[in-house]
């Protein structure tokens, strides 16, 4: 088949490799219909290097259908149209009971510390070959997949394997209070969704914060009131402050994660371990830095006292100290983690079926390539190039 694979820094490659086949009773293989990149593919991409393994197949983001099944799976049979979510779990475990797949404690990698493995993500959480592929084993397939109706294009589902329920759960933990306001900070794709949602869901202040032109423009289209951070230089916490109230929002998305601009010594970090041999490079992603916090300082500095700030931005090593004196002081909630994708998805199901796509998921995707273009599409959306929000790959 052929799949994206990684060799490098800012070199992915779609190349032949040996199909996929059933390994255990309660595998499936599902031919990939359409599979998207995630902007935590970039950090793949970019500088996690030290974890990941040459040839790696990329990619967390599929939707497709049923091939085969292992003698154990009896709630799927080959034609079955599926979305396959990022993390991988068998939702019997104590932690899948209490609504926390991304803690499976089956599929816990816990060699390295991390919570249940996730697809096409690297060693850290178990090296699981990805879904930028033809085709794609899925483990507890028991569980995983979301079976989705025929008709509909794959544009109405595929986000249901990662931006929807990210964007949900982010919501969610930010507690919005009915007709209260919100701040999302970074209108990437999850960013973006997390403000369709919050709408729908009855938030009556609605603010957006980003500093890329067709970003900024893209959610303002969608009547969101949005601030771009080249006009308010180290004005913005003042500005936001001024939209509600004085007293700042009742809850804050931070979507922006390790991506935050500020911290010059985060980025050195984040160069100097892909130079490293990978023994090396990993202690220094994990201990040195490469997370540079700007947005949660912003959030922790804007969100109003007794609010509440969901983390949804994808943040990987230990870097800075949290501004633990002004979150304790403010008495804020502070939330976060990977999206458990089987908790929301139920709920989410009943808006991407309806006909009035109230979240705007079939035109959501600013690219659609083919799979062997793959690498293009990797570096129009790491270069932002072309207006590029979220790309979706077609085997």
């Amino acid at each position: 088949m052929r799949a994206v694979t990684w060799h490098g820094k800012r070199d992915v490659r779609v190349e032949t490799v040996p199909d996929p086949v059933i390994q255990q009773p309660t595998d499936a293989i599902i031919r990939v219909t359409s599979t998207g990149i995630c902007g935590s593919d970039l950090h793949l991409y970019e500088v996690m290097g030290p974890f990941m393994g040459e040839g790696d197949i990329l990619g967390h983001e599929p939707m497709g259908v049923v091939e085969e099944v292992g003698d154990e799976i009896t709630n799927l049979v080959p034609g079955n149209r599926v979305v396959i979510p990022f993390q991988i779990a068998c939702g019997h475990c104590y932690m899948c009971g209490l609504g926390l797949p991304t803690q499976c404690e089956v599929t816990q990698v816990r060699h390295t510390g991390m919570g249940a493995a996730l697809f096409g993500f690297s060693k850290l959480y178990g090296e699981v070959p990805g879904g930028q592929a033809e085709l794609l084993r899925v483990p507890q397939a028991q569980y995983g997949p979301i079976k989705v109706p025929e008709g509909p294009p794959d544009d109405r589902f595929v986000y249901l394997s990662d931006v929807l329920p990210t964007a949900w759960q982010a919501v969610e933990y930010a507690a919005v209070p009915p007709g209260g306001s919100l701040v999302v900070l970074g209108l990437g794709p999850v960013g973006d969704m997390c403000t369709r949602i919050a709408r729908h869901r009855g938030a009556g202040q609605v603010i957006g914060v980003d500093l890329v032109p067709e970003r900024v423009e893209r959610v303002r289209r969608n009547d969101v009131d949005v601030l771009d951070l080249h006009d308010y230089d180290e004005g913005i916490a003042d500005a936001i402050r001024e939209r509600t109230d004085g007293r700042g929002p009742d809850s804050v998305i931070d979507a922006v994660g390790m991506e935050a601009h500020g911290d010059p010594m985060g980025k050195v970090a984040q160069q100097m371990s892909g130079t490293l041999p990978d023994s090396i490079g990993s202690r220094l992603m994990a201990r040195a830095g490469r997370d540079r916090l700007a947005a949660l300082h912003l959030a922790s500095n804007i969100v109003r006292r007794g609010g509440t700030i969901s983390v949804i931005g994808d943040y990987g090593g230990t870097a800075d100290p949290l501004p633990l004196l002004t979150l304790f002081d403010k008495q804020v909630t502070l939330r976060m983690g990977q999206a458990n994708v089987r908790r929301w998805s139920d709920a989410i199901m009943p808006l991407v079926v309806r006909d009035d796509d109230p979240l705007g998921v079939e035109n959501f995707a600013t690219h659609r390539l083919p799979l062997e273009d793959a690498p293009r599409g990797y570096e129009m959306f790491q270069k932002k190039e072309d207006g590029v929000v979220k790309v979706l790959l077609r085997p």
